[in-house]
Protein backbone atom coordinates (compact mmCIF):
# COMPACT_ATOMS: atom_id res chain seq x y z
CA UNK A 1 0.00 0.00 0.00
CA UNK A 2 1.26 2.95 -1.42
CA UNK A 3 0.99 6.58 0.86
CA UNK A 4 -0.36 9.72 -0.78
CA UNK A 5 -0.82 12.31 1.45
CA UNK A 6 -2.35 15.13 0.01
CA UNK A 7 -2.59 17.09 2.98
CA UNK A 8 -0.22 20.37 4.02
CA UNK A 9 1.14 18.99 7.61
CA UNK A 10 1.44 15.27 7.25
CA UNK A 11 4.73 14.27 9.24
CA UNK A 12 6.62 13.14 6.65
CA UNK A 13 5.94 14.59 3.40
CA UNK A 14 3.43 17.21 3.80
CA UNK A 15 2.62 19.63 1.36
CA UNK A 16 4.54 17.57 -1.63
CA UNK A 17 1.67 16.28 -3.43
CA UNK A 18 -0.77 19.21 -2.60
CA UNK A 19 -2.03 19.36 -6.47
CA UNK A 20 -4.02 17.26 -8.41
CA UNK A 21 -1.19 16.51 -11.02
CA UNK A 22 1.45 16.57 -8.07
CA UNK A 23 -0.49 13.94 -6.14
CA UNK A 24 -1.09 11.60 -10.06
CA UNK A 25 2.86 12.35 -10.35
CA UNK A 26 3.52 10.52 -6.78
CA UNK A 27 0.82 7.75 -7.65
CA UNK A 28 2.59 6.85 -10.95
CA UNK A 29 5.50 6.88 -9.66
CA UNK A 30 4.44 4.10 -6.78
CA UNK A 31 2.11 2.04 -9.12
CA UNK A 32 5.73 1.74 -11.52
CA UNK A 33 7.52 0.66 -8.10
CA UNK A 34 5.08 -2.05 -7.54
CA UNK A 35 2.80 -0.57 -5.68
CA UNK A 36 -0.76 -2.77 -5.26
CA UNK A 37 -2.88 -0.07 -3.67
CA UNK A 38 -2.49 3.89 -3.56
CA UNK A 39 -4.24 5.20 0.33
CA UNK A 40 -5.36 8.89 -0.38
CA UNK A 41 -5.87 10.43 2.77
CA UNK A 42 -6.49 14.07 2.96
CA UNK A 43 -6.19 15.15 6.93
CA UNK A 44 -2.90 14.43 9.09
CA UNK A 45 -3.16 12.41 11.65
CA UNK A 46 0.32 12.79 13.11
CA UNK A 47 0.48 12.97 16.79
CA UNK A 48 -0.64 16.08 18.12
CA UNK A 49 -2.71 17.35 14.35
CA UNK A 50 -5.88 19.01 14.91
CA UNK A 51 -8.87 18.13 12.56
CA UNK A 52 -10.20 19.99 9.23
CA UNK A 53 -13.23 19.68 8.50
CA UNK A 54 -15.60 17.04 6.11
CA UNK A 55 -15.83 19.23 3.43
CA UNK A 56 -12.01 20.29 3.43
CA UNK A 57 -10.95 16.92 3.43
CA UNK A 58 -13.36 16.14 1.06
CA UNK A 59 -11.80 18.88 -1.15
CA UNK A 60 -8.49 17.37 -1.40
CA UNK A 61 -9.27 13.98 -1.73
CA UNK A 62 -12.05 12.99 -3.93
CA UNK A 63 -10.53 15.39 -7.29
CA UNK A 64 -7.22 13.02 -6.47
CA UNK A 65 -9.66 10.02 -6.38
CA UNK A 66 -11.09 10.53 -9.57
CA UNK A 67 -8.49 11.53 -11.58
CA UNK A 68 -6.89 8.03 -10.22
CA UNK A 69 -9.77 6.05 -11.60
CA UNK A 70 -9.81 8.01 -14.68
CA UNK A 71 -6.42 6.30 -16.09
CA UNK A 72 -5.70 3.21 -13.82
CA UNK A 73 -7.40 -0.05 -12.77
CA UNK A 74 -5.01 -0.22 -9.41
CA UNK A 75 -6.98 -0.67 -5.86
CA UNK A 76 -7.48 2.92 -4.16
CA UNK A 77 -7.49 3.34 -0.26
CA UNK A 78 -9.28 6.39 0.96
CA UNK A 79 -7.58 7.02 4.84
CA UNK A 80 -10.24 9.10 6.66
CA UNK A 81 -12.33 8.34 10.02
CA UNK A 82 -15.30 10.63 8.17
CA UNK A 83 -18.09 8.68 7.01
CA UNK A 84 -19.17 11.44 4.76
CA UNK A 85 -15.25 11.75 3.10
CA UNK A 86 -15.67 7.78 2.92
CA UNK A 87 -18.76 8.12 0.89
CA UNK A 88 -17.63 10.59 -1.98
CA UNK A 89 -14.43 8.91 -2.19
CA UNK A 90 -16.16 5.71 -2.51
CA UNK A 91 -18.42 7.34 -5.00
CA UNK A 92 -15.34 8.77 -6.81
CA UNK A 93 -13.63 5.32 -6.89
CA UNK A 94 -12.49 4.03 -4.00
CA UNK A 95 -12.83 0.81 -2.96
CA UNK A 96 -11.21 0.51 0.46
CA UNK A 97 -11.60 2.88 3.60
CA UNK A 98 -8.59 2.89 5.86
CA UNK A 99 -10.36 4.04 9.06
CA UNK A 100 -8.00 4.76 12.01
CA UNK A 101 -10.89 5.02 14.30
CA UNK A 102 -11.75 1.44 14.18
CA UNK A 103 -14.90 1.41 11.98
CA UNK A 104 -16.88 2.72 15.06
CA UNK A 105 -19.40 4.96 13.53
CA UNK A 106 -22.20 3.44 12.42
CA UNK A 107 -22.25 5.53 10.02
CA UNK A 108 -19.21 4.69 8.21
CA UNK A 109 -20.07 1.12 8.32
CA UNK A 110 -23.41 1.79 6.98
CA UNK A 111 -21.29 3.60 4.18
CA UNK A 112 -18.78 0.94 3.33
CA UNK A 113 -22.01 -1.49 2.70
CA UNK A 114 -23.67 0.49 0.68
CA UNK A 115 -21.19 0.82 -1.34
CA UNK A 116 -20.13 -3.00 -1.33
CA UNK A 117 -16.18 -1.54 -0.61
CA UNK A 118 -13.74 -3.04 2.11
CA UNK A 119 -12.73 -1.57 5.47
CA UNK A 120 -9.55 -1.21 7.71
CA UNK A 121 -10.39 -1.16 11.46
CA UNK A 122 -6.71 0.08 13.27
CA UNK A 123 -6.29 0.80 17.00
CA UNK A 124 -5.78 4.03 18.66
CA UNK A 125 -6.30 5.23 22.30
CA UNK A 126 -7.21 8.75 22.02
CA UNK A 127 -7.24 11.11 18.69
CA UNK A 128 -4.38 12.33 17.00
CA UNK A 129 -4.20 15.50 18.75
CA UNK A 130 -4.09 13.53 22.62
CA UNK A 131 -2.68 9.91 21.62
CA UNK A 132 1.06 10.45 22.59
CA UNK A 133 0.33 12.55 25.35
CA UNK A 134 0.46 9.59 28.28
CA UNK A 135 -0.72 6.12 26.12
CA UNK A 136 -1.36 3.57 29.36
CA UNK A 137 -1.97 -0.14 28.86
CA UNK A 138 -2.18 -2.57 31.35
CA UNK A 139 -1.06 -5.56 28.57
CA UNK A 140 -1.07 -3.79 25.13
CA UNK A 141 -1.16 -6.91 22.83
CA UNK A 142 -4.01 -8.45 24.85
CA UNK A 143 -6.29 -5.17 25.16
CA UNK A 144 -5.29 -3.96 21.00
CA UNK A 145 -6.31 -7.95 20.04
CA UNK A 146 -9.45 -7.65 22.15
CA UNK A 147 -10.34 -4.19 20.77
CA UNK A 148 -9.91 -5.45 16.67
CA UNK A 149 -11.80 -8.83 17.64
CA UNK A 150 -14.68 -6.50 18.74
CA UNK A 151 -14.70 -3.93 15.80
CA UNK A 152 -14.24 -7.20 13.36
CA UNK A 153 -17.03 -8.74 15.15
CA UNK A 154 -19.45 -6.03 15.23
CA UNK A 155 -18.55 -5.13 11.42
CA UNK A 156 -19.08 -9.29 10.22
CA UNK A 157 -22.42 -8.65 12.28
CA UNK A 158 -24.04 -5.77 9.42
CA UNK A 159 -22.55 -7.81 6.65
CA UNK A 160 -19.32 -6.19 6.17
CA UNK A 161 -17.16 -9.14 4.99
CA UNK A 162 -14.27 -7.79 3.84
CA UNK A 163 -12.18 -5.93 6.86
CA UNK A 164 -8.57 -5.81 7.52
CA UNK A 165 -7.40 -5.03 10.72
CA UNK A 166 -4.09 -3.00 12.12
CA UNK A 167 -2.85 -2.70 15.54
CA UNK A 168 -2.03 1.03 14.63
CA UNK A 169 1.58 1.43 15.63
CA UNK A 170 2.93 4.64 16.85
CA UNK A 171 -1.07 5.62 17.60
CA UNK A 172 -1.18 6.10 21.32
CA UNK A 173 1.75 3.92 22.07
CA UNK A 174 5.37 4.50 23.76
CA UNK A 175 8.17 3.11 22.16
CA UNK A 176 8.29 -0.26 24.15
CA UNK A 177 4.33 -0.57 23.85
CA UNK A 178 5.29 -0.46 19.52
CA UNK A 179 7.66 -3.35 19.98
CA UNK A 180 5.56 -4.90 22.00
CA UNK A 181 2.93 -4.76 19.09
CA UNK A 182 5.94 -5.65 16.31
CA UNK A 183 7.07 -8.78 18.48
CA UNK A 184 3.48 -10.34 18.51
CA UNK A 185 2.25 -10.00 15.30
CA UNK A 186 0.73 -13.37 14.60
CA UNK A 187 -1.63 -12.54 17.19
CA UNK A 188 -3.68 -10.34 15.17
CA UNK A 189 -3.46 -13.03 12.59
CA UNK A 190 -5.87 -15.37 14.56
CA UNK A 191 -8.25 -12.82 14.46
CA UNK A 192 -9.05 -14.90 11.08
CA UNK A 193 -8.90 -11.40 8.85
CA UNK A 194 -6.18 -9.84 6.87
CA UNK A 195 -3.64 -7.36 8.57
CA UNK A 196 -2.38 -4.51 7.81
CA UNK A 197 0.84 -2.86 8.91
CA UNK A 198 2.18 0.53 9.23
CA UNK A 199 5.06 1.15 10.66
CA UNK A 200 6.76 3.78 7.52
CA UNK A 201 9.18 6.55 9.01
CA UNK A 202 7.56 6.53 12.01
CA UNK A 203 8.51 8.46 15.30
CA UNK A 204 9.35 4.72 17.19
CA UNK A 205 11.90 4.45 14.47
CA UNK A 206 13.40 7.51 15.11
CA UNK A 207 13.97 7.16 18.25
CA UNK A 208 15.99 3.80 17.65
CA UNK A 209 18.29 5.27 15.19
CA UNK A 210 17.98 9.06 16.14
CA UNK A 211 17.53 9.85 12.71
CA UNK A 212 14.92 12.53 11.15
CA UNK A 213 12.16 11.32 8.76
CA UNK A 214 13.47 11.13 5.89
CA UNK A 215 16.53 8.86 6.78
CA UNK A 216 14.11 5.97 7.99
CA UNK A 217 14.13 4.00 4.97
CA UNK A 218 16.16 1.19 6.23
CA UNK A 219 14.37 0.92 9.73
CA UNK A 220 11.22 0.72 8.10
CA UNK A 221 12.47 -2.28 6.08
CA UNK A 222 13.33 -3.71 8.72
CA UNK A 223 9.70 -3.85 9.90
CA UNK A 224 8.37 -5.40 6.56
CA UNK A 225 10.57 -7.74 6.35
CA UNK A 226 9.70 -8.80 9.93
CA UNK A 227 6.06 -8.52 8.73
CA UNK A 228 6.35 -11.00 6.00
CA UNK A 229 7.92 -13.33 8.52
CA UNK A 230 4.71 -13.02 10.59
CA UNK A 231 2.14 -13.01 8.28
CA UNK A 232 0.59 -9.70 7.94
CA UNK A 233 -0.99 -9.34 4.14
CA UNK A 234 -0.23 -5.41 3.53
CA UNK A 235 2.46 -3.07 4.35
CA UNK A 236 1.43 0.68 4.07
CA UNK A 237 4.62 2.41 3.38
CA UNK A 238 6.20 5.74 1.87
CA UNK A 239 8.84 4.01 0.03
CA UNK A 240 7.28 1.76 -2.06
CA UNK A 241 10.53 0.36 -4.43
CA UNK A 242 12.09 -0.73 -1.34
CA UNK A 243 9.96 -2.26 0.21
CA UNK A 244 8.20 -4.30 -3.19
CA UNK A 245 12.22 -5.24 -3.08
CA UNK A 246 12.44 -6.39 1.04
CA UNK A 247 8.98 -8.15 0.27
CA UNK A 248 9.88 -10.26 -2.69
CA UNK A 249 13.35 -11.56 -0.99
CA UNK A 250 11.73 -11.86 2.56
CA UNK A 251 8.88 -14.02 1.19
CA UNK A 252 11.14 -16.10 -0.95
CA UNK A 253 12.89 -16.88 2.52
CA UNK A 254 9.83 -17.44 4.43
CA UNK A 255 7.61 -18.98 2.06
CA UNK A 256 10.22 -20.48 -0.68
CA UNK A 257 11.66 -19.13 -3.49
CA UNK A 258 10.08 -19.19 -7.27
CA UNK A 259 11.59 -19.34 -10.13
CA UNK A 260 15.50 -20.42 -11.13
CA UNK A 261 17.96 -22.80 -9.24
CA UNK A 262 20.59 -20.39 -8.48
CA UNK A 263 20.54 -17.51 -6.58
Amino acid sequence: MGILNVTPDSFSDGGTHGTVEAALSHARRMLADGADLIDVGGESTRPGSLAVSAEEERERVVPVIRALRAETDAAISIDTCKAEVADAALSAGAHLVNDISGLEQPAMRRAIARHKAAGVAMHMQGTPRTMQQAPRYDDVVAEVRAYLGARLAQARSEGLDRVAVDPGIGFGKTLDQNLALLRHLPVFRMLGAPVLLGTSRKGFIGHLLDLPVDQRVEGTMATVALAVRDGVDIVRVHDVREAVRTVRVADAVVRGAKGGTLG
